[in-house]
């Protein structure tokens, strides 16, 4: 890869990452949030949801918009303002008296900043990049969204130890850098790109539901579920680590990170494994689901021993990492090329309400008891898995257009095997076929030999005949 690209590619990958940190960074700190400001367990959920919700209904418009206009000109104004909804949050805990209000106006802010950054740059990537580079961008900008993922706790719990409202001054430090390097190092090809109208988006959308709709829905709905039951119990974790044990700063931020890091490790393993094989991804799905539904039905029953505790995170981090790592092939594959875009977009939107929702649910139930909070959560991961079950058809997993070029492939494929397999080109003609002609080659050999030998015996009576009428003479 060039130098540029390197640098294209360096300024690329700080988008996810700094997405990322939007909630996970901030959850160690809620409950010193919560005692500072003298607000409610759902009151301190909304930090979360209030961030999720705006970014759940921009994507699809910034995505929209990124094809009309051009995805760098979406992604640095999204980092902007994402920076800005955080001086605002931190500006409201020093200049106004109603700080909460404030901070969930800079919230709501950053939300509809984090709608431009990752879904944006990851189009951007596929835009700038070709070939086995491609996939390596990809890549590269995925790993520094799983990196996100892990090190967000350890470094909200780390900051927090100077003051809670410290991690609102991190946004403004890593977002005004990151969107200098894509203004001025990232090359955007597709400035002054006209894209579709919204009528005709619109009627595009409509018309992939009425074919694939319950198929695309019960897909959607697992995704969903599985983050609101990821960011509820992250959500329950920082307020309980912190009552029961005493946890504060970097080991919080460690216990934290568990489920978070089997998820990542789960999600690389998996992609690796199964590859293209889209009919097994239904049941990994499935699976998954299954898995957090008995890592949530474990917690309120071990809540008190420390090990079978974490074993139950440890599941429930694996569970969540099939279900997202299978949809995201599941949700992409069921559409031709052409209309992923906004497939993408949506899934991303409905995402973020499953993160939206999942803290403050999970803060309502906690007020009755642990059995609620983890009973409600299982019991939804149990019924989306028989969702998933009745309505996912692994056989929309791939759009027609790719199936029939499949298909067609494979039949080229085929013939030229068997091409080659007559022909001995290769090594199984070579196998089979050379064995059972070298016998009749040697049946011809023989043949012709016999046919030799006779024609020598013919000569030499000629020439006993010759020689023998010369001497009569």
């Amino acid at each position: 890869m060039k130098a540029k690209n390197i640098i294209t590619l360096a300024s690329l990958a700080g988008v996810p990452l700094i997405m990322v940190l939007g909630n996970s960074m901030l959850i160690p700190v809620l409950p010193k949030m919560k005692s500072a400001l003298d607000i409610s367990q759902f009151q301190v959920s909304l930090v979360i949801t209030l961030f999720s919700v705006p970014a759940g209904l921009v994507i699809p418009i910034a995505g929209f918009l990124s094809d009309r206009i051009s995805r760098k000109k979406i992604i640095v104004p999204a980092l902007i303002l994402y920076g800005l909804g955080g001086v605002v949050a931190l500006l409201g805990v020093f200049l106004f008296n109603n700080s909460y209000l404030v901070i969930m106006a800079g919230r709501i802010l950053q939300g509809i900043g984090a709608a431009g950054t990752a879904p944006i740059a990851m189009a951007l990537a596929s835009d700038i990049f070709t070939g086995s580079e491609r996939s390596k961008a990809l890549g590269l900008l995925e790993a520094s969204n799983a990196l996100g993922k892990v090190v967000s706790p350890i470094l909200g719990s780390l900051i927090g130890l100077i003051a809670w409202y410290t991690t609102f001054f991190v946004f403004p430090v890593l977002c005004i850098p990151i969107a200098l390097a894509v203004w001025f190092f990232v090359k955007d090809p597709t400035t002054n790109k006209q894209g579709e109208s919204v009528t005709k988006y619109l009627q595009d959308l409509k018309k992939i539901f009425k074919g694939k709709g319950i198929h695309l829905l019960s897909s959607l709905l697992g995704g969903s579920v599985a983050l609101f039951i990821l960011f509820g119990t992250l959500f329950y974790l920082s307020d309980y680590l912190e009552k029961k044990y005493g946890m504060e700063g970097v080991m919080k931020g460690f216990v934290l990170a568990i489920p978070v890091l089997a998820i990542s490790i789960t999600s690389v393993t998996t992609g690796i494994v199964t590859q293209r094989k889209t009919h097994n991804y239904k049941y990994f799905v499935m699976g998954g689901l299954i898995l957090l539904g008995i890592s949530n039905l474990l917690i309120p029953f071990f809540i008190e021993n420390i090990y079978i505790f974490i074993t139950a995170l440890v599941i429930g981090g694996i569970g969540g990492g099939l279900v997202l790592t299978c949809l995201n092939t599941i949700i992409t594959s069921s559409v031709v090329m052409e209309e992923r875009g906004m497939i993408t977009s949506l899934y991303g939107a409905v995402r973020f309400f499953g993160v939206a929702i999942g803290p403050p649910v999970f803060g309502l139930l906690m007020e009755i008891s642990n059995l609620a909070t983890f009973g409600t959560a299982g019991g939804l991961a149990f019924f989306s898995a028989g969702i998933v079950f009745l309505f996912v058809n692994p056989k929309l997993a791939q759009a027609k257009g790719e199936v029939s070029a499949q298909k067609q492939g494979s039949r080229q494929t085929w013939r030229k095997i068997i091409y080659e397999t007559i022909t001995l080109r290769n090594s199984l003609g070579r196998l089979i076929l050379k064995p059972a002609l070298k016998p009749k080659k040697r049946k011809d050999e023989k043949q012709k030999e016999g046919e030799k030998e006779t024609e020598m015996e013919m000569t030499q009576e000629e020439l006993t005949a010759e020689f023998a009428g010369t001497k009569k003479k």
